[in-house]
């Protein structure tokens, strides 16, 4: 029931602020329409931290992120003039469609120190929907469909499956969830969409039969069910949908034709997209390659 598993690959972004790229992977570019996911931390922040740990500004085509956090804090700024802060549980859903500008500034834990520990992913867009008007939508926790059975609480962060709807603007079939498990606590993956994974993002869980260690992603055979039984207490994310088809990626653009990220390249590296409202005063240069 398990066709892949993948290791995080792990880098230190400054001040032991590791990051650990899971999704894209060599064997495994896609799960469903999520293209990238990272797991960021856990680590502990003293008050003060420097400037660099910061997200800068910097561009998004044809795709929408979520920061998850699992605790600390992050302050979204983007070019709709959208200020917010993003907190444990809740979703800040950013479509980027034909171009957006945003940055991420860690300035609750550079006031108050704080445990920054979260998931940053990106769904790509249907070709349809590439070009689309970018837009933001925030959606407190508590306002994310939830619920509490033995040993195990759940939140649909984003999509639906098992007849449940987190109400956040998805453009095509998925699911994303977040398990909080206790040892011992078992429960079946949903098996409402054609392509899943299990993320492990602490604890370890047994996986039909194999077990997934911190740091890995397994990637569920189509159609089969697949029981998730925490061997200690983890923390477990599920997520997956319907494939939409062949994706490029250079930086932080995706798109269904390499023309389109050309044309990305230029327009950022010319300054032809708009800086976030309220943090225009520097910005990440495009990469070179």
């Amino acid at each position: 029931m398990i066709d892949l598993i993948i290791d995080k690959r792990t880098r230190d972004l400054g001040g032991g602020f590791e990051v650990g790229r899971v999704l894209p992977f060599a064997k495994r570019r896609m799960v469903g329409p999520f293209i990238f996911f990272d797991q960021m931390g856990p680590v502990e922040f003293a008050p003060g931290i420097p400037r660099e740990l910061d997200v800068r500004p910097h561009p998004h085509i044809g795709l929408s992120t979520v920061t998850y956090l699992y605790s600390g804090a992050m302050t979204h700024r983007d070019s709709l003039g959208f200020r917010q802060e993003i907190k444990p549980g809740a979703v800040n859903w950013m479509t980027a469609g034909k171009g957006i500008t945003h940055s991420e500034r860690l300035e609750h834990a550079r006031m108050h120190g704080a445990l920054m520990h979260g998931i940053q992913a990106w769904v790509a867009l249907p070709k349809e929907d590439e070009e689309i008007a970018p837009g933001f939508w925030h959606h407190p926790a508590e306002s994310l469909p939830a619920w509490t059975e033995q040993g195990l609480r759940g939140r649909m962060i984003a999509g639906a499956a098992e007849g449940m709807d987190a109400g956040v603007a998805v453009r095509s079939p998925m699911f994303y969830m977040h398990w909080d498990m206790d040892k011992g606590a078992s429960r079946y993956a949903p098996n409402d969409h054609t392509e899943r994974a299990v993320y492990v993002a602490s604890g370890t869980a047994d996986v039909g039969g194999t077990r997934i260690n911190a740091g890995q992603m397994a990637i569920l055979t189509p159609g089969q069910d697949a029981k998730i039984t925490a061997e200690e207490a983890a923390t477990v994310m599920l997520l997956g949908g319907e494939p939409i088809g062949e994706r490029f990626i250079f930086w932080n653009f995706v798109s269904s034709s390499k023309d389109r990220l050309e044309q990305a390249k230029s327009d950022w590296k010319n300054g032809r997209m708009k800086l976030p409202d309220g943090d225009d005063q520097e910005f990440t240069p495009l990469p070179e390659g």
